[in-house]
């Protein structure tokens, strides 16, 4: 399984930034999505997820700003942000939780990361 995460990038402080991150194969029976973000000398922390059945979770210091959206068709997540300040400056990593079939028919469940996107807000 692969996540490929885009959309990151720098933006001035109140500005807006779209992150998308598709998961493959196509076979991958996507459970939860979601994205976490790791800022500098910080632990790495849950941004938002989205279930399969469209339940959201947000972090307290992004409800309101962010919203995470997700295409079951597609295997994508998107997380549209507001920015605030620099303190949504940091590294954003997509996750997806979900059941891949081996060729053998066993379900093999597993947590999997895409490589990071970095957002940058400037005052």
């Amino acid at each position: 399984v692969q996540l490929q995460a885009s959309g990151g990038g720098s933006v001035q402080a109140g500005g807006s930034l779209r992150l998308s991150c598709g998961a493959t194969p196509s076979t991958f029976r996507v459970n939860v999505m979601g994205w976490y973000r790791q800022a500098p000398g910080k632990q790495r922390e849950l941004v938002a997820d989205v279930s399969s059945g469209g339940s959201t979770n947000y972090a307290d210091s992004v409800k309101g700003r962010f919203t995470i959206s997700r295409d079951n068709a597609k295997n994508t997540v998107y997380l549209q942000m507001s920015t605030r300040n620099f303190e949504d400056t940091a590294v954003y990593y997509c996750n997806a939780d979900g059941i891949l079939y081996n060729d053998l028919g066993i379900p093999i469940v597993g947590r999997y990361w895409g490589q990071g996107t970095q957002v940058t807000v400037s005052s």
